[in-house]
């Protein structure tokens, strides 16, 4: 076995210092959080973004102290979904101060795009330091609840930020169609392995023409929690506010799913 010469091992532990400093300042700028928990989803597609939005929405108005962050490096839509034109402001510690809306604070990587439209082309490494710098430099101050809006799939972005930022347990979202329940399927099982807990499923767009099932279908093969079923309706048509303040159906529908992910928790 080859040994390290005296300059590579010098730069491995300053490595390994800056990695230990990173994770202090982060653990730091978080201490504040009681719970922090992941929506995710296999696909794109099936409304995750809608879920963490209406998720917060709900907890917010039942009286918790909520944030959200959003770090789908994909598609950062949480901004848009909750309808938040305010930026981040900088106190004089140089810390970030979330914006705030509905009860909920906010922090988003499209406060950081130029343009909206823009695609953000990251590699793990790249996604690691802009994750780790969002994480170290944001004021949350004391929260209840952090409802972190992760990008989908099981590619290199989202597997770098949940060995990033360590959840409390995830929410997995499908919607009742065949390839939407595969790809979930495959995101439980990459939660799992990274030793994660996973509240539960939750189906969105249920009834109509796309069918309902997948979600119970899965639960039971993977013997996990069903969190409940949320159907497609027109009131989502309307963006001017998350779509479980507007209809109490909603509302209702987001009251079960929250109260059946927090007794996984052990918060019910």
């Amino acid at each position: 076995m080859s040994q390290q010469n005296p300059a590579q091992a010098r730069a491995r532990i300053e490595s390994m210092k800056r990695q230990f400093e990173q994770k202090r300042q982060i653990d730091e700028a978080l201490s504040g959080i009681k719970c922090k928990i992941g929506v995710y989803s296999g696909k794109g597609g099936v409304g995750k973004t809608t879920v963490a939005v209406n998720l917060a929405a709900t907890l917010a108005n039942d009286g918790f102290r909520v944030g959200i962050l959003d770090i789908d490096i994909d598609c950062p839509n949480v901004v848009r979904a909750i309808n938040l034109s305010d930026q981040p402001q900088i106190n004089e510690s140089k810390k970030m101060i979330p914006p705030e809306k509905f009860g909920i604070k906010v922090m988003s990587m499209a406060f950081f795009q130029e343009n909206e439209d823009e695609a953000i082309i990251w590699r793990g490494p790249m996604i690691h330091n802009a994750i780790n710098q969002m994480l170290q430099s944001t004021e949350w101050n004391d929260l209840d609840y952090l409802i972190v809006d992760l990008p989908p799939g099981t590619s290199d972005a989202p597997l770098t930020i949940m060995q990033v930022l360590t959840m409390d347990g995830f929410v997995v979202v499908t919607t009742p169609q065949e390839l939407a329940k595969i790809d979930a399927k495959r995101s439980i099982n990459m939660v799992r392995k990274l030793q994660v807990n996973v509240l539960g499923v939750v189906e969105n767009m249920s009834g109509g023409v796309f069918g309902s099932g997948a979600g119970m279908e899965i639960a039971e093969e993977l013997d996990i929690p069903y969190l409940g079923s949320i159907g497609l309706r027109p009131d989502y048509q309307d963006t001017s506010k998350p779509t479980s303040l507007i209809n109490n159906e909603i509302l209702d529908e987001y009251r079960g799913i929250s109260s059946k992910a927090l007794t996984t928790l052990g918060h019910g």
